[in-house]
């Protein structure tokens, strides 16, 4: 510790620190534009200069380190006069156009200048004028007010992993501009917004809407993915007009995805369901809520008495709050029927008997940036994770070894130390074949009645140096990611992963999909351990009678959407539950609008098994209404017993007595360790990963997501050597077929799939026909 002195107050601080650092520490204002916590120290914009005993000039706060019995004045009339030097030079060029920028009423150099600014300027010569730049249908640019603080730049290339911004020119011909002709594509571009301290760079979905004083702030929690990153909520006319990060350093620290950010559109859809509607002769009518109750409460008691309770099935997707899955399981129990489950997109479920407990991310999210040796199986990382991405990015900045078993070589932004690279049907293998080499180093037994199972298999050079680098290092973790828990030998996955990392002495985990993956869990919202019931997969397989759907739409949510859709229209009764009209018009009997997460409370549990609270923001639209309550009516009307609840806070209370989460909840293991077949099928696979603006309802239907270039639809991705099997060229069209469905698409080289598969997106309207996300398909020529 060092003791030092900041305006005439004595304070210990730690060694290696800034004066800035000291400053914070001890709650003492030094006003800055391009210094930033997270972000590394530029010192260009020079507001912070401070005056330091026996120094010969004034230093700059963020980057003069601290030493031994230095003595520190902010306030003394040398450092306010070279402060207000400072601002005098980045106002020459700055435009006077406060009353039309979007950033009036939280800007830095606006709220700066009343301080340090001079009532008018000594320059009389013309002010510069920066042409615009086009960064996308998510940034807009003003770049005449820039001030060339370069934080955007920063964080580009510390926080987002790639440099899409940069800086030419010298002296006042600087320009902040991305690479030529380029757009801002980052999945968390939306953060350069929050960074810039002028109004050079704002949200284009938000521009001239509303201003900064006439919103109202809410705290929220997002439902995109197991993150739960915390938000603020603007709302202005009960409408959500903006959506900000909400800093929890634990979670999402100070930063949010681009999908967080701007979903919020998809709120203000124009295809929002407010009315609830009943199909009648072929044709929907608006019906009166009490209507459309009873009308589900009778048809629901009939198929009942008709074909027993076991007909009726429950389907949800595990975006919903936990007291709304908890209300639907109850109400499907309550009938006599286990048939409930949130799993959508998992294709397995042999081991369901084996699971102990909710999986979960196995530690906390913080902690992902210390690990220094890390093993992700089957994961679109970036596009599924956006900010887990990011800290596992950081972790490999300092120092991290990375291994991957996947069927893409997507570019993950950071240095890959060891890579398998398979097609779906070798994954299995590929595991077997580390868990081998891991044996073989640690002299370690694997089990009988496993070992058995991987007879004939030989470990190749990949599989030993990836065992070799998870067999080093201390704090290390192995963890499943989403296309893993897609996969159609998701159960072999599973055991082969928790001997890997109990050979190791790695951490298992899942990176969870949804804001309650591990809700539904705690909810009772699956039918494993002691909930009994049909899976999500049975119920489509074999079509019962009658399906609730709480805002899922099986076109685009389900694992294998062909049998979805099938099963959806050979159905006696269809309640579509949701906030949107969707292709439930076509086969569904009812449909009820239910609010998006702004427009209800509720809870979601995220991926380390946090419990996060919140109260909507906003009233529901219309004759909308919060999904618990529909549930509630519903289980009261039907007589079922436990539907007595007034709130939220009641209906978690019924099954979280203790208000939150036991941590007995929370298991990655299987309590017993079986394979099936590790050897390699013949064909061609599927790599369905699900776009990342395609992922839930909300959304889907945000305008300005949809026009990125990640929302792209590219075709069908093969490998140079698959094309020449085919006899195909890129861009050329190729017939695919699965599940009985042909489509015709153009074929795209893409060297980053493996061999012997194909990467062709799911979730998307354009291949809601075909069949299993990571199953077998066929090509021709077209």
């Amino acid at each position: 510790m060092l003791e030092i002195e900041i305006d005439g107050t004595k304070v210990a601080v730690p060694t290696g620190g800034t004066i800035m650092d000291a400053a914070v520490q001890i709650g003492v204002y030094i006003p800055s534009f391009c210094y930033h916590k997270k972000l590394s120290i530029a010192a260009n914009c020079r507001m912070c200069l401070v005056q330091v005993e026996k120094a010969a000039k004034p230093m700059p706060a963020c980057a003069t380190p601290l030493t031994e019995g230095m003595k520190v004045f902010t306030k003394s009339d040398y450092a306010v006069k070279a402060q207000k030097g400072v601002m005098e030079f980045l106002l020459i060029n700055h435009p006077l156009d406060c009353p039309i920028c979007d950033q009036g009423g939280e800007c830095s150099l606006q709220d700066l200048a009343v301080g340090y600014g001079g009532s008018s300027s000594r320059y009389q010569e013309e002010k510069r004028v920066v042409k615009e730049k086009d960064l996308g249908p998510l940034v807009s640019t003003d770049m005449t007010r820039c001030i060339h603080c370069t934080r955007c730049v920063r964080f580009g290339t510390e926080i987002a992993g790639i440099m899409e911004m940069g800086q030419v020119g010298r002296g006042e011909h600087s320009e902040i501009m991305p690479f030529i002709n380029k757009t801002i594509d980052s999945e968390l571009s939306g953060n350069i917004i929050d960074l810039c301290p002028v109004g050079a760079l704002t949200s284009k979905p938000f521009r001239y809407t509303a201003r900064s004083w006439e919103l109202s702030r809410r705290k929220s929690v997002s439902p995109h993915d197991g993150l739960g990153s915390n938000l603020a909520v603007q709302v202005k006319n009960n409408k959500v007009m903006r959506v900000l990060p909400l800093e929890n350093e634990e979670i999402n620290e100070c930063w949010l995805s681009d999908k967080d950010r701007f979903s919020y559109e998809g709120l203000n859809s124009s295809q929002r369901l407010t009315q609830p509607m009943v199909k009648q002769d072929g044709k929907w009518i608006e019906v009166d809520w009490q209507a459309a109750l009873q009308y589900v409460a009778n048809g629901l008691k009939q198929i009942r008495e008709q074909h027993g309770a076991d007909s009726i099935g429950a389907l949800a997707t595990p975006h919903q709050t936990i007291e709304e899955l908890y209300l639907l399981q109850k109400l499907v129990r309550g009938l006599g029927s286990g048939n409930v489950d949130t799993r959508l997109r998992q294709a397995d479920f042999s081991a369901d008997a084996r699971v102990m407990g909710a999986p979960w991310l196995g530690m906390p999210v913080a902690d992902l940036d210390t690990l220094n040796r890390i093993l992700l199986i089957g994961s679109s990382l970036r596009q599924d994770h956006p900010l887990m991405a990011h800290r596992l990015r950081n972790a490999v900045r300092h120092g991290a070894q990375f291994s991957l078993v996947n069927p893409v070589d997507d570019d993950l932004l950071m240095k890959v130390a060891h890579k398998a690279i398979v097609a779906p049907q070798a994954m299995v293998q590929t595991l077997a074949q580390i868990l081998l080499a891991l044996a073989a180093q640690t002299g370690k037994a694997i089990p009988a009645e496993l070992l058995a199972k991987l007879a004939g298999v030989v470990a190749d050079a990949n599989s030993v140096a990836i065992a070799t680098s998870l067999n080093s290092g201390e704090r290390k973790a192995v963890f499943l990611g989403n296309m893993a828990q897609h996969h159609q030998q998701y159960a072999d996955l599973h055991t082969l992963a928790q001997c890997i990392a109990e050979m190791t002495g790695a951490t298992l985990g899942f990176l969870g999909e949804a804001a309650n993956s591990i809700g539904a869990y705690v909810a009772g919202a699956a039918p494993v351990g002691t909930k009994t019931g049909l899976n999500a997969d049975a119920m489509l397989s074999n079509p019962r009678k009658a399906y609730l759907l709480l805002g899922v739409e099986p076109e685009l949510d389900c694992n294998n959407p062909a049998l979805a859709i099938k099963a959806m229209q050979s159905a006696d009764m269809v309640v579509a539950m949701s906030a949107y009209k969707h292709n439930a018009l076509e086969y569904a009997d009812v449909l009820l609008p239910i609010a998006p997460f702004t427009e209800t409370a509720g809870s979601f549990i995220n991926v380390e098994g946090k419990l996060q609270t919140f109260n909507g923001a906003v009233k529901p639209l219309g004759e909308t209404r919060p999904a618990w309550k529909v549930l509630r009516v519903l289980g009261t009307m039907m007589g079922l017993n436990g539907f007595d609840l007034d709130s939220v806070e009641e209906v978690r209370g019924a099954f979280l007595p203790q208000g939150d989460l036991p941590k007995t909840a929370l298991s990655n293991g299987l309590s017993t360790l079986d394979v099936g077949d590790v050897t390699i099928a013949k064909g061609v696979y599927r790599v369905g990963t699900v776009p990342m603006y395609q992922a839930d309802a909300i959304v889907r239907r945000a305008e300005s997501l949809q026009k990125t270039q990640d929302s792209e639809f590219v075709g069908v991705g093969m490998n140079a050597a698959l094309m020449q099997k085919l006899n195909v060229v890129s861009g050329g069209l190729v017939v695919v077929e699965q599940a009985g469905v042909r489509l015709t698409l153009r074929s795209e080289l893409d060297n980053a799939v493996a061999d012997e598969c194909v990467r062709l997106v799911a979730s998307h309207p354009l291949t809601a026909g075909l069949g299993a996300m990571m199953g077998e398909i066929k090509l021709e020529r077209a």
